[in-house]
């Protein structure tokens, strides 16, 4: 199974701790520089992950002050459209990776073979 993007796992990560009550509607969120700091991650990819938030309708922006817990996540039904090409790209992956295990497969022959 193929990771997520880094932004969408501490999105995740921050989702399951508004959900779970550490940080309850009102508080606020960790600021761009201690999620670069915490995650180990570059401010882009902290940004995102708040935008991820706020687009999922869990958090708000306050210009100066920070991004504060708006509320929980609606529950959504994607569409037949995400769905299949969820699934597409899910084959692919699949693909992929059986394609990258056969090649390496072949470079380990080709070394063992060059090697004698």
């Amino acid at each position: 199974m193929a990771r997520r993007p880094k932004y969408q796992q501490i999105a995740d990560d921050l989702r399951g701790k508004i959900l779970d009550g550490t940080y309850a509607v009102g508080d606020l969120l960790p600021s761009t520089s201690t999620l670069m700091a915490t995650y180990e991650v570059s401010v882009t990819v902290a940004r995102a992950a708040i935008k991820q938030l706020q687009t999922d309708g869990l958090a708000e922006g306050q210009p100066g002050k920070g991004v504060y817990v708006s509320g929980e996540p609606q529950p959504t039904t994607p569409s037949p459209e995400f769905v299949e090409i969820s699934q597409r790209i899910d084959e692919l992956r699949e693909a992929l990776d059986s394609a990258m295990a056969r090649l390496d497969a072949r470079v380990t022959e080709l070394e063992k073979t060059i090697r004698r």
